[in-house]
Protein backbone atom coordinates (compact mmCIF):
# COMPACT_ATOMS: atom_id res chain seq x y z
CA UNK A 1 0.00 0.00 0.00
CA UNK A 2 2.86 2.33 0.51
CA UNK A 3 3.92 2.16 -2.72
CA UNK A 4 0.26 3.98 -3.68
CA UNK A 5 1.06 7.10 -2.06
CA UNK A 6 2.24 10.01 -4.02
CA UNK A 7 5.07 11.88 -1.95
CA UNK A 8 4.69 14.88 -3.47
CA UNK A 9 0.61 15.23 -2.25
CA UNK A 10 1.21 14.31 1.62
CA UNK A 11 -0.24 16.11 3.80
CA UNK A 12 1.74 18.38 5.82
CA UNK A 13 -0.06 18.29 8.95
CA UNK A 14 -1.93 14.86 10.49
CA UNK A 15 -3.52 15.22 13.46
CA UNK A 16 -4.59 11.76 15.55
CA UNK A 17 -7.16 11.07 18.23
CA UNK A 18 -5.91 7.90 19.42
CA UNK A 19 -9.36 6.30 20.86
CA UNK A 20 -10.00 2.97 21.93
CA UNK A 21 -7.36 1.62 24.22
CA UNK A 22 -10.15 1.02 27.36
CA UNK A 23 -12.91 -0.86 25.27
CA UNK A 24 -9.60 -2.75 23.80
CA UNK A 25 -8.56 -3.65 26.97
CA UNK A 26 -12.03 -4.86 28.49
CA UNK A 27 -12.49 -6.91 25.17
CA UNK A 28 -9.03 -9.01 26.54
CA UNK A 29 -11.03 -9.49 29.50
CA UNK A 30 -8.44 -6.68 31.39
CA UNK A 31 -8.39 -3.36 33.32
CA UNK A 32 -8.23 -0.07 31.04
CA UNK A 33 -4.91 0.49 31.87
CA UNK A 34 -3.79 -2.49 30.37
CA UNK A 35 -5.31 -0.84 26.74
CA UNK A 36 -2.70 2.34 27.16
CA UNK A 37 0.41 0.05 28.03
CA UNK A 38 -0.80 -1.63 24.65
CA UNK A 39 -0.99 1.43 22.84
CA UNK A 40 2.93 2.67 22.75
CA UNK A 41 3.24 0.49 19.67
CA UNK A 42 0.62 1.98 17.64
CA UNK A 43 2.20 5.52 19.25
CA UNK A 44 5.50 4.38 17.39
CA UNK A 45 4.02 3.03 14.45
CA UNK A 46 2.59 6.19 13.12
CA UNK A 47 5.31 7.96 14.09
CA UNK A 48 8.39 6.21 12.30
CA UNK A 49 5.42 5.91 9.55
CA UNK A 50 5.15 9.35 9.41
CA UNK A 51 8.58 9.83 9.57
CA UNK A 52 9.58 7.48 6.87
CA UNK A 53 7.35 9.36 4.20
CA UNK A 54 7.97 12.69 5.21
CA UNK A 55 5.05 14.30 6.59
CA UNK A 56 6.69 17.40 8.71
CA UNK A 57 3.90 17.63 11.61
CA UNK A 58 2.34 15.05 13.53
CA UNK A 59 -0.04 16.29 16.18
CA UNK A 60 -1.20 13.21 18.93
CA UNK A 61 -4.22 14.29 21.10
CA UNK A 62 -2.12 12.14 24.52
CA UNK A 63 -4.42 13.32 27.21
CA UNK A 64 -7.27 15.96 27.40
CA UNK A 65 -8.28 18.79 29.65
CA UNK A 66 -11.76 16.61 30.03
CA UNK A 67 -9.58 13.77 31.03
CA UNK A 68 -8.82 14.57 34.36
CA UNK A 69 -11.90 13.85 35.20
CA UNK A 70 -11.31 10.13 35.08
CA UNK A 71 -10.82 7.50 38.02
CA UNK A 72 -8.09 8.77 40.08
CA UNK A 73 -6.03 5.26 40.00
CA UNK A 74 -6.08 5.16 35.99
CA UNK A 75 -5.06 9.00 35.59
CA UNK A 76 -1.90 8.64 38.08
CA UNK A 77 -1.20 5.35 35.49
CA UNK A 78 -1.69 7.53 32.59
CA UNK A 79 1.36 10.04 34.30
CA UNK A 80 3.30 7.40 35.05
CA UNK A 81 3.72 5.58 31.61
CA UNK A 82 3.86 8.74 30.09
CA UNK A 83 7.04 9.63 32.05
CA UNK A 84 8.25 5.91 31.35
CA UNK A 85 7.47 5.92 27.38
CA UNK A 86 9.29 9.62 26.43
CA UNK A 87 12.25 8.50 28.25
CA UNK A 88 12.10 4.60 26.49
CA UNK A 89 11.32 6.01 23.48
CA UNK A 90 13.72 9.23 22.97
CA UNK A 91 16.68 7.15 21.47
CA UNK A 92 14.23 6.03 18.74
CA UNK A 93 13.08 9.31 18.30
CA UNK A 94 17.11 10.60 18.04
CA UNK A 95 17.59 7.86 15.55
CA UNK A 96 14.53 8.88 13.16
CA UNK A 97 15.32 13.02 13.45
CA UNK A 98 12.23 13.37 15.26
CA UNK A 99 11.67 16.83 17.19
CA UNK A 100 9.42 16.62 20.10
CA UNK A 101 7.16 19.61 21.45
CA UNK A 102 3.62 19.78 23.44
CA UNK A 103 0.88 21.81 23.20
CA UNK A 104 -1.90 22.58 25.95
CA UNK A 105 -1.75 23.69 29.69
CA UNK A 106 1.21 21.28 30.30
CA UNK A 107 1.25 23.07 33.96
CA UNK A 108 -0.81 20.97 35.55
CA UNK A 109 0.98 17.82 34.65
CA UNK A 110 3.10 16.52 38.05
CA UNK A 111 6.53 17.52 37.94
CA UNK A 112 8.19 14.34 36.90
CA UNK A 113 6.55 14.54 33.83
CA UNK A 114 7.55 17.91 32.73
CA UNK A 115 10.75 17.12 33.56
CA UNK A 116 10.84 14.26 31.61
CA UNK A 117 9.02 16.02 28.59
CA UNK A 118 11.87 19.06 29.05
CA UNK A 119 14.27 16.69 28.48
CA UNK A 120 13.11 15.33 25.78
CA UNK A 121 12.15 18.47 24.13
CA UNK A 122 15.51 20.01 24.78
CA UNK A 123 17.64 16.91 23.38
CA UNK A 124 15.60 16.86 20.02
CA UNK A 125 15.50 20.49 19.63
CA UNK A 126 17.76 20.37 16.85
CA UNK A 127 16.18 17.19 14.70
CA UNK A 128 15.02 18.32 11.83
CA UNK A 129 12.69 15.39 10.66
CA UNK A 130 9.18 14.95 11.54
CA UNK A 131 7.41 17.70 14.50
CA UNK A 132 5.84 15.06 16.76
CA UNK A 133 3.48 17.08 18.90
CA UNK A 134 1.93 15.98 22.26
CA UNK A 135 -1.53 17.53 23.38
CA UNK A 136 -1.37 17.16 26.83
CA UNK A 137 -3.90 18.65 29.25
CA UNK A 138 -5.08 20.40 26.47
CA UNK A 139 -8.67 21.02 24.37
CA UNK A 140 -9.45 23.15 21.69
CA UNK A 141 -11.72 25.39 24.11
CA UNK A 142 -8.57 26.19 26.54
CA UNK A 143 -6.49 26.66 23.18
CA UNK A 144 -8.99 30.00 21.55
CA UNK A 145 -9.93 30.90 25.47
CA UNK A 146 -6.23 31.64 26.32
CA UNK A 147 -5.84 33.14 22.78
CA UNK A 148 -8.30 35.63 23.36
CA UNK A 149 -7.21 36.50 27.08
CA UNK A 150 -3.88 37.11 25.51
CA UNK A 151 -5.85 39.11 22.67
CA UNK A 152 -7.44 40.82 25.80
CA UNK A 153 -4.58 41.72 27.36
CA UNK A 154 -3.18 43.32 24.61
CA UNK A 155 -6.16 45.67 23.84
CA UNK A 156 -6.20 46.48 27.70
CA UNK A 157 -2.79 47.66 27.59
CA UNK A 158 -2.90 49.83 24.56
CA UNK A 159 -1.39 47.66 22.43
CA UNK A 160 -3.85 46.68 19.47
CA UNK A 161 -7.59 47.75 18.77
CA UNK A 162 -10.75 45.21 18.70
CA UNK A 163 -11.24 45.96 15.25
CA UNK A 164 -7.71 45.05 13.93
CA UNK A 165 -8.36 41.32 15.52
CA UNK A 166 -8.49 39.50 12.93
CA UNK A 167 -7.74 35.44 11.88
CA UNK A 168 -4.26 35.39 11.96
CA UNK A 169 -4.01 37.19 15.37
CA UNK A 170 -5.82 34.85 16.67
CA UNK A 171 -4.08 31.52 15.18
CA UNK A 172 -1.15 33.38 16.20
CA UNK A 173 -1.75 33.49 19.80
CA UNK A 174 -3.27 29.80 19.59
CA UNK A 175 -0.67 27.10 21.04
CA UNK A 176 0.12 25.91 17.99
CA UNK A 177 1.07 29.47 16.61
CA UNK A 178 3.56 29.09 13.93
CA UNK A 179 2.60 25.50 12.98
CA UNK A 180 0.32 24.66 10.03
CA UNK A 181 -3.36 23.97 10.27
CA UNK A 182 -4.38 20.15 9.81
CA UNK A 183 -4.46 18.41 7.07
CA UNK A 184 -6.04 15.68 7.84
CA UNK A 185 -7.64 14.25 11.07
CA UNK A 186 -7.37 10.25 11.83
CA UNK A 187 -9.63 8.89 14.27
CA UNK A 188 -9.58 5.13 15.92
CA UNK A 189 -12.63 3.27 18.27
CA UNK A 190 -15.41 4.20 15.93
CA UNK A 191 -16.86 7.47 17.15
CA UNK A 192 -17.27 10.13 14.78
CA UNK A 193 -16.81 13.57 16.82
CA UNK A 194 -14.27 15.54 17.26
CA UNK A 195 -13.74 15.86 21.08
CA UNK A 196 -12.61 19.49 21.73
CA UNK A 197 -9.61 18.89 19.53
CA UNK A 198 -7.49 21.46 17.83
CA UNK A 199 -11.29 23.10 17.18
CA UNK A 200 -9.72 26.49 15.38
CA UNK A 201 -7.09 24.23 13.67
CA UNK A 202 -9.65 21.48 12.22
CA UNK A 203 -11.56 24.10 10.01
CA UNK A 204 -10.69 22.49 6.60
CA UNK A 205 -9.04 19.18 7.42
CA UNK A 206 -10.26 16.31 6.03
CA UNK A 207 -11.22 13.72 8.38
CA UNK A 208 -10.79 9.66 8.34
CA UNK A 209 -12.52 7.60 11.05
CA UNK A 210 -11.76 4.38 11.76
CA UNK A 211 -14.77 2.18 12.21
CA UNK A 212 -13.45 -1.33 13.69
CA UNK A 213 -10.04 -0.70 14.83
CA UNK A 214 -9.15 0.60 18.49
CA UNK A 215 -5.83 2.40 18.72
CA UNK A 216 -3.79 -0.35 20.29
CA UNK A 217 -4.09 -2.50 16.96
CA UNK A 218 -3.37 0.62 14.87
CA UNK A 219 -0.20 -0.49 12.49
CA UNK A 220 1.25 1.98 9.69
CA UNK A 221 -1.21 -0.02 6.91
CA UNK A 222 -3.80 1.93 8.54
CA UNK A 223 -1.44 5.11 8.16
CA UNK A 224 -1.10 4.45 4.59
CA UNK A 225 -5.04 3.66 4.26
CA UNK A 226 -6.10 7.46 5.73
CA UNK A 227 -3.33 9.09 3.29
CA UNK A 228 -4.54 7.32 0.04
CA UNK A 229 -7.66 8.11 1.14
CA UNK A 230 -6.79 12.25 1.58
CA UNK A 231 -5.10 12.31 -1.52
CA UNK A 232 -8.56 11.03 -3.86
CA UNK A 233 -10.16 13.62 -2.26
CA UNK A 234 -11.11 17.21 -3.69
CA UNK A 235 -10.01 20.14 -1.39
CA UNK A 236 -11.87 22.81 -2.01
CA UNK A 237 -11.84 25.15 1.08
CA UNK A 238 -15.23 26.83 0.12
CA UNK A 239 -14.65 27.55 -3.65
CA UNK A 240 -16.32 25.05 -6.44
CA UNK A 241 -14.78 21.58 -8.26
CA UNK A 242 -14.61 23.61 -11.21
CA UNK A 243 -12.76 26.78 -9.53
CA UNK A 244 -9.85 24.01 -8.10
CA UNK A 245 -9.77 22.44 -11.52
CA UNK A 246 -8.65 26.11 -13.38
CA UNK A 247 -6.09 26.89 -10.49
CA UNK A 248 -4.77 23.43 -10.79
CA UNK A 249 -4.46 23.72 -14.42
CA UNK A 250 -2.49 27.09 -14.46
Amino acid sequence: MKELIDTGNLPKHIAVIMDGNGRWAQNQGAARVFGHRNAIKAVREVTEGCAELGVSFLTLYAFSTENWARPEFEVRALMELLVQSIGNELPTMMKNNVKLDTIGDTASLPRSCQNQLAKAIAETRNNTGLNLILALGYSGKWDITQAARKLAEDVRNGVLLPEEINEEMVAGNLSTEHRPEVDLMLRTGGDHRISNFLLWQLAYSELYFYEDLFWPDFRREHLYEAILSYQNRERRFGKTGEQIKANGAK
